[in-house]
């Protein structure tokens, strides 16, 4: 087993819409990828790269998530939850709220996404860079997506989520690593964590890692299909490990 990673915060508050009739009663998190609730296969794999603790950002049909997955141990974590208030406040209000669960540094990922890249080296260059954060980037050239970050020397140098440009080869990968000051440089009112960094990155205050390998994710029904067939091609060694639980078809635990 790994070292211990830093915490991790998972923002699997989203409404998924894309997703229609399957998120209407199960919050897309526990949409079911592979024979299992996909959040179980990004914790086990969480946990497999050093993870102890992970905090889930939840909103939407969030007391599904938590009577699902309760407080980790049986997938060898332990799980804290902070939910979303009455009105809704962004990516970055999201992370926010969940601080005084979270440490220094910690990592952010979104709830729909499998990433199979070194989460200890993601952390180790965040503490060296000396910056308060670091975002992971691919590169992509618009392959999987449109490109939106450039990235030289070790530092994101440049990042736009809304207007991309055609020097913009690299791509968001979806995992960051952050220093609670980090969420300060948009003001402390931007509900928006893609404009956190864009301001982060205007700042020169932004470090970069590279991602080797491609992501997966479940936000469209294309895309899900996709991470379905590729965690049925590499097996269910994964899927063995911790327990944790399975949902019914009505979208209730079991």
């Amino acid at each position: 087993m790994a070292d211990d990673l830093c915490p991790v915060c998972v923002l699997a508050g989203g409404l998924g819409t894309r997703l229609g009739e399957q998120v209407r009663t199960v919050p897309k998190a526990l949409v079911e990828v592979a024979g299992e609730p996909f959040l179980f296969h990004q914790l086990r794999l969480l946990r497999r790269h050093g993870a102890r603790h992970v905090v889930l950002c939840v909103g939407y049909l969030g007391e599904r998530i938590e009577a699902a997955v309760g407080d980790g141990h049986g997938l060898g974590l332990d799980v804290a939850y902070s939910y979303d208030g009455p009105e809704l406040v962004g990516t970055a209000g999201a992370v926010r709220r969940a601080l005084p669960l979270l440490g220094d540094p910690f990592l952010v990922l979104y709830g729909d996404t499998y990433l199979r890249i070194d989460y200890q080296g993601v952390e180790r260059a965040l503490r060296d860079s000396g910056l308060p954060a670091l975002m992971t980037v691919l590169r992509n050239e618009d392959r999987w997506d449109r490109s939106n970050v450039q990235f030289a020397g070790g530092r994101v140098t440049r990042y736009d989520k809304r207007r991309p440009t055609p020097e913009m080869e690299w791509i968001d990968y979806g995992l960051g690593a952050l220093r609670p000051e980090a969420l300060e440089a948009a003001g402390a009112a931007e509900p928006d964590l893609a404009e956190v960094y864009r301001r982060l990155a205007e700042q020169g205050r932004l470090a970069g890692f590279e991602a080797r390998e491609r992501f997966y994710e479940i936000g469209s029904p294309e895309a899900l299909a996709e991470t379905d067939g590729f965690l049925r091609s590499i097996g269910r060694e994964g899927l063995a490990r911790g327990g944790g639980g399975r949902i019914t078809p009505s979208g209730t635990p079991e």
